[in-house]
């Protein structure tokens, strides 16, 4: 623990050209004498810190005791400091190692580019959920992460969306992070299947690792296993009749899924300007909320049921508004 602390105080000095007792106990999270305390055995240990008195006096390194990366353009520092996520980092349980490491990186900069992490800070920021969702909380994901980094099998409960709970042997190939809902992509003998992690309801991490496929592409993967789902979802299809500024609100409407093959099977506009399509959606449930917000832009045709309710409502709003 002390060593850590040790090293992190290293490295802030080095990120920095002078740091007061008060500035390092914060970031150390320990009291002024504890500072003081480590700084005397880094002083002990070889390392050139030195304390100075005053106003303008704090704790600094000499004999330019510091690493340098070089080579690094301005832009190639600053994507450094873009490139991980907090919540997802903190939820995995590596925010600590993050931290760390963007630490290392800064101190070894040269001075000239030390302020990227402010600069890419002030420009960037990923908020992942979608909005109005509370995103799925991170349960055993540290567990899960931990066997996904290590190449270890896992033995997991997992509760199924009908209730039940089954036990698996896994071997756990990757995390994805979708819209705030954690996903692990894992072998189960022969097939890798996708799972949400806040269905775990307990796991083992085996010290027995697994042989990895090398060939398997986690992006590709799961880009092939999304547009599988979201077209798995679509059991119903509606017929409707579109005006011009119907067909250019359908995208906010209606799946992505469905949208290319409702736009291939359009009619040609008729007389009206009107065009009939076929939509493929989930039910007539989330048919009649999406639907709705095309209002008057939007008729429904088939099947005879959804077009009772919106004639129903309909019926109900002519009433309100006469």
């Amino acid at each position: 623990m002390r060593a850590a602390r040790l090293i992190k105080m290293v490295l802030l000095l080095q990120s920095r050209s002078v740091m007061t007792a008060a500035e390092l106990a914060r970031e150390l999270e320990v009291s002024e004498r504890t500072v003081t305390r480590d700084a005397q055995a880094l002083s002990e240990a070889g390392v050139p810190v030195y304390a100075g008195r005053g106003r303008a006096g704090g704790y600094r390194l000499v004999g330019g005791y510091r690493t340098r990366l070089t080579g690094l353009a301005r832009e190639e520092a600053e994507a450094l400091f873009l490139s991980g996520l907090p919540s997802a980092l903190r939820e995995m349980g590596l925010d600590d190692a993050a931290s760390a490491a963007r630490l290392k990186v800064t101190a070894a900069l040269v001075p000239s580019l030390r302020d990227a992490p402010r600069t890419a800070a002030r420009r960037f920021h990923l908020d992942a959920p979608g909005w109005f969702h509370e995103p799925a909380g991170p349960g055993l994901l540290p567990e899960i992460a931990e066997a996904v980094w290590d190449d270890r099998l896992v033995r997991a409960r997992y509760r199924r969306g009908s209730g039940d709970e089954v036990e698996r042997e896994l071997s756990p190939y990757g995390l994805v992070l979708k819209a705030g809902v954690w996903y692990l992509c894992a072998r189960v003998e022969d097939d890798v299947r996708v799972y949400r992690v806040d269905r775990f309801t307990a796991v083992e991490v085996s010290p027995t690792r697994f042989e990895r496929d090398e060939d398997f592409d986690l992006p590709g993967f799961w880009e092939e296993r999304a547009a599988q789902f979201a077209r798995s979802l679509l059991r119903t299809e509606v017929t409707v009749r579109l005006s011009g500024a119907g067909m250019e609100l359908l995208p906010r409407a209606v799946d992505r899924a469905a949208l290319d093959d409702a736009l291939a099977s359009a009619s040609a506009p008729d007389a009206d300007g009107l065009r009939t399509l076929v939509l493929a959606v989930e039910s007539e449930e989330v048919a009649y909320d999406r639907l709705t917000a095309l209002g008057p832009e939007a008729e429904v045709l088939a099947p005879g049921t959804l077009r009772a309710r919106f004639a129903g409502a309909a019926a109900r709003l002519h009433a309100l508004y006469g």
